[in-house]
């Protein structure tokens, strides 16, 4: 039941991302803001949370994976209601970033916690958590549709109370779970990146997750459709994210390699964004959708490398990596509206189309360096030497 209640939680977070896609229109409609506004409810959020990716590890590492969820929780609970309360867009923006902070600290202690107190072994905690990853970006623009069809305030407060069921959940049910034998350091995850087989991966990801933050900040203002269809849209986004992270790109990887399905991926990623960009509004709806299949493979790649690649601790490595390319998701939805603003509704797509070409380019110039390392980790073997059969893009 612990397990349960800490991977419902986690579908919930997951939902925050997407949450505000469908009503992007609507909240700037009904604050009065402009789409490069209503887009920094991204850049604050993801933000705060590559900062935050500094010190989850060393939070957790000394209050207890338990407590940090719960503070985690409690932070969004509290922010969420508060973002439906805004009645400018200076407020919802900031109430945004304290969103992401509770999400930072929920979303990186969830999956050692839930593997932690799993009972059926570790393959089989990855697969709830990676069923949890991809329900809650399906469902997110999904809930944000239907009760954003009546008020864009509702799914802010609806966040808010199903988080609230999730505290009380983990609260009752979760035990603490053992610490660390060794507190994590501020500064290990910055260090873990000196690795030039981790500095390639968050380099490459860095580039990729600013075409992807492209697709979920701005193209609901170019699709310019209702919650409910916009909602439904990426509603089909988030079930192929999830089928291809899950199911597809595990056996493409076994098949070509992580390097070759990343490279072919993202250069098809780059033509889908063009085709997002210039073609029309039905090819865009299609466009829109298709991405999800590149963006489930490309996260699913991506994570596998962050966390193999290197002799570092997962947590540190991890924290590492995701430092560096949420900074990418933070600076899409703010530069976006602003070439289009000042050039055309076209070269967001351009640009991000070239992010992710230049992506792919680093994975293929330092190829070398993406080899799985085979050493050890604090004299522990390095099991994402092979593709994580169900949890590759667990943190991705």
């Amino acid at each position: 039941m612990a397990v349960w209640a800490t991977a419902g939680a986690a579908v919930v977070a997951f939902m925050g991302i997407g949450l505000v896609d469908p009503i992007l229109p609507s909240i700037a409609k009904g604050l009065d803001a402009t789409p490069g506004q209503v887009s920094l409810l991204f850049t604050s959020y993801f933000l705060i949370t590559a900062v935050a990716m500094l010190v989850t590890g060393f939070v957790s590492s000394r209050i207890g994976g338990r407590r940090t969820l719960l503070a985690g929780l409690a932070l969004v609970v509290v922010f969420a209601g508060l973002a439906g309360t805004s009645d400018t867009v200076g407020q919802l923006v900031g109430f945004r970033a304290g969103w992401g902070l509770g999400n930072a600290l929920f979303v990186s202690t969830s999956l050692a916690v839930i593997v932690g107190a799993a009972s059926g072994g570790s393959e089989s905690a990855i697969l709830l958590y990676e069923s949890a990853l991809g329900l809650g970006m399906a469902c997110g623009p999904l809930l944000g549709a239907v009760l954003g069809n009546a008020s864009w305030r509702y799914p802010f407060f609806g966040t808010a109370t199903l988080m609230a069921v999730g505290f009380a959940g983990i609260a009752a049910l979760l035990k603490e779970q053992p610490r660390p034998a060794r507190r994590t350091g501020l500064t290990e995850p910055l260090r873990a990146l000196a690795h030039g087989g981790l500095a390639t991966t968050a380099a490459s990801a860095f580039f990729y997750n600013y075409a992807f933050f492209t697709v979920l900040a701005f193209s609901p203002f170019v699709l310019d459709m209702s919650p409910y269809r916009s909602g439904g849209v990426f509603f089909a986004w988030g079930v192929l994210l999830a089928v291809f992270s899950v199911l597809v790109a595990p056996r493409l990887q076994r098949r070509l390699g992580s390097v070759r399905v990343l490279g072919g991926s993202l250069v098809l990623m780059a033509a889908d964004l063009l085709l997002l960009g210039y073609g029309s509004h039905t090819a865009a709806i299609a466009a829109v959708i298709a991405s999800g299949a590149f963006i489930g493979m490309n996260n699913t790649v991506y994570t596998e490398l962050a966390l193999g690649v290197s002799d570092a601790p997962r947590p540190v490595a991890s924290a590492g990596y995701n430092f560096v390319r949420w900074f990418a998701a933070a600076a899409a939805p703010y530069l976006a509206p602003k070439l289009a603003e000042h050039v055309d509704v076209h070269a967001p797509f351009t640009v991000a189309a070239g992010a992710a070409l230049a992506a792919a380019l680093v994975a293929a110039v330092r190829r070398r360096h993406l080899a799985v390392d085979h050493g050890t980790a604090h004299g522990a073997p390095a099991p994402a030497a092979e593709p994580l059969p169900a949890g590759a893009a667990a943190r991705g």
